[in-house]
C-alpha cells in the first residue's frame, strides 16, 4: 500500500530516509525552509518555517499516514532549541490533529543527550534521565509533549550520528589529534544509514500489524571509548597521534547505550559498530586515497 510520509525537517538524515521510502513506492512530502536542496530528490517540496505555522489550520499542513519530526535548532542557544523543539513540534501536532484522517503514528528524532550518566553506566529506556544542558532538557519537554499527547507517538533517542558529511573526528585524526586515555570516556553513535533504517523499519514493522514501543534507543552494537574510535582511525590513515586532546569527564556524558530494544523488532544495522561505518566513510570519501598520495 501506497503511504503518505510527512518528514518535518527534512535535512540529510529526512532526504536519506525519503529517498529509501520513494524506492519502496511511497509518497514523500519534505518540510524546510528552503526547499532547493530536495530538487531531483523525488520528495515534493513544501517551503515553511515552523515559527509561522498557523496551529489552528488544518490545511496549514497535508494529511499523512506518518510523520517523522527531525528538526535540527539553527543555532546551539535556549531560545533556538526551545523553538525547534517543543513549540515547532507542539504546532506541528496541533495541525495534524485537526485532520479528518489521523496519522497512524507521529516519530521523534530525539537524542540521548537527555541521559546525564558519566560514570560509564549502561543505559537503556528505562534508565533515569537527567539533562545537564538546556539543549537535553528541552529535548526531553519535547518527547513528553508527544508521547502525553493523544495522536500515537514513538520517540527515537539517536546517539551521535556520523556518515557522509559527518566527518569532523577522522579530521581530527588525521592532524594527528587523539582522546586521551584517562579519564574513560565512552562514547556511543550511529551511522546515518542506520539512523533511517530503523525509522523505515518501524513503519514497515507497524504496517504488518506489528506493535511498537513508545521509546526506543538508536545507537550501534557497540558502545566504546572515544580514544579506542580514534586509535582505529589513525592506523587506518597510517597516522601518529601528536597532540592529545583533553576532554573533562565533568564536561560531557560517559554512557554505554543498550540497543537491546531495536534489535528485539528484528532491525540489522548496515554497520553494527564503528568499524563497519567508518571503514565505509574512509573508503567513499577518499580519505585513504589522500593518505597514499
Amino acid at each position: 500500500m501506497k503511504l503518505t510520509v510527512l518528514i518535518i525537517g527534512c535535512g540529510d538524515l529526512g532526504i536519506t530516509l525519503g529517498r529509501e521510502l520513494i524506492d519502496e513506492g511511497h509518497r514523500v512530502i519534505g518540510v524546510r525552509r528552503k526547499t532547493a536542496v530536495l530538487k531531483d530528490t523525488g520528495i515534493e517540496p513544501l517551503a515553511l518555517d515552523l515559527n509561522d505555522l498557523d496551529e489552528a489550520n488544518a490545511s496549514a499542513l497535508p494529511q499523512a499516514d506518518y510523520v517523522i519530526y527531525s528538526v535540527s535548532a539553527d543555532r546551539f542557544e535556549e531560545s533556538a532549541y526551545q523553538s525547534a523543539y517543543p513549540d515547532g513540534l507542539k504546532r506541528v501536532l496541533s495541525v495534524m490533529e485537526q485532520h479528518k484522517k489521523s496519522p497512524r503514528r507521529v516519530f521523534f528524532v530525539s537524542s540521548t543527550s537527555v541521559y546525564g550518566q558519566q560514570e560509564g553506566e549502561e543505559v537503556t529506556e528505562d534508565s533515569p534521565i537527567g539533562p545537564t544542558s538546556f539543549s537535553g532538557m528541552l529535548m526531553h519537554e519535547a518527547e513528553q509533549l508527544l508521547l502525553n499527547h493523544p495522536l500515537p507517538g514513538t520517540v527515537v533517542r539517536f546517539s551521535g550520528i556520523y556518515g557522509p558529511g559527518r566527518d569532523r573526528l577522522i579530521h581530527q585524526v588525521a592532524e594527528g589529534r587523539i582522546a586521551a586515555v584517562t579519564p574513560v570516556i565512552y562514547s556511543n553513535r550511529i551511522h546515518r544509514d542506520d539512523c533511517t533504517g530503523i525509522l523505515a523499519h518501524l513503519i514497515r514493522r507497524q504496517e504488518s500489524g506489528q506493535s511498537l514501543a513508545e521509546l526506543y534507543l538508536g545507537s550501534d552494537c557497540e558502545p566504546v571509548t572515544l580514544h579506542n574510535v580514534m586509535a582505529w582511525i589513525g592506523k587506518q590513515l597510517k597516522v601518529e597521534s601528536t597532540d592529545t586532546m583533553q576532554s573533562p569527564l565533568r564536561r560531557r556524558a560517559s554512557k554505554r547505550c543498550n540497543n537491546q530494544r531495536i534489535l528485539e523488532t528484528g532491525y540489522q544495522f548496515s554497520y553494527p559498530s564503528y568499524r563497519e561505518g567508518y571503514a565505509q566513510i574512509l573508503k567513499e570519501g577518499g580519505f585513504l586515497e589522500t593518505q597514499k598520495a
